[in-house]
């Protein structure tokens, strides 16, 4: 803000400082208020680490289906129906509680989408969740 006074025509450049030393007086009555709180050292007891390594074993080897351009599909290289398909996977699952093995999916391009579509839908029912697909 500029303000003249009588005795000077130009307007006054003077910056007023009272509300600064104020709003800094009050963050020093803070600080020195809340500093010992600080200081004082707080017992939390932390959750001690687990080594996983020893706690989970080694994963399964994955299994690798394959869905071929006729619809084949094939477990690791052997032929399997869609209803061998869904107890084998659940063999698995239960075998692997928790760490099932990962399941990849291969298929030419060829193939119906609708066959990936059933191999999906029969992973997740059997509570397969490690699932990739390859080339």
């Amino acid at each position: 803000m500029a303000f003249s006074t009588a005795g000077r025509s130009g307007p006054l450049a003077d910056i007023n400082v009272t509300p600064l030393v104020d709003v800094m007086l009050v963050l020093l009555i803070i600080f020195i208020v809340t500093a010992p709180i600080v200081a004082r050292p707080i017992s939390v007891a932390l959750p001690q680490r687990i080594d996983e390594a020893l706690k989970r074993p080694d994963p399964p080897p994955p299994i690798e289906l394959r869905l071929d351009a006729a619809n084949q599909l094939s477990w690791n290289g052997t032929p399997v129906t869609p209803t061998e398909l869904e107890t084998r996977l659940r063999t698995q699952a239960w075998a692997h509680p928790g760490n099932e093995p990962e399941l990849r999916i291969a298929t030419d391009e060829g193939a119906e989408y609708q066959g990936l579509a059933k191999i999906l839908a029969t992973a997740e029912a059997t509570g397969m969740q490690r699932i990739s697909f390859v080339r």
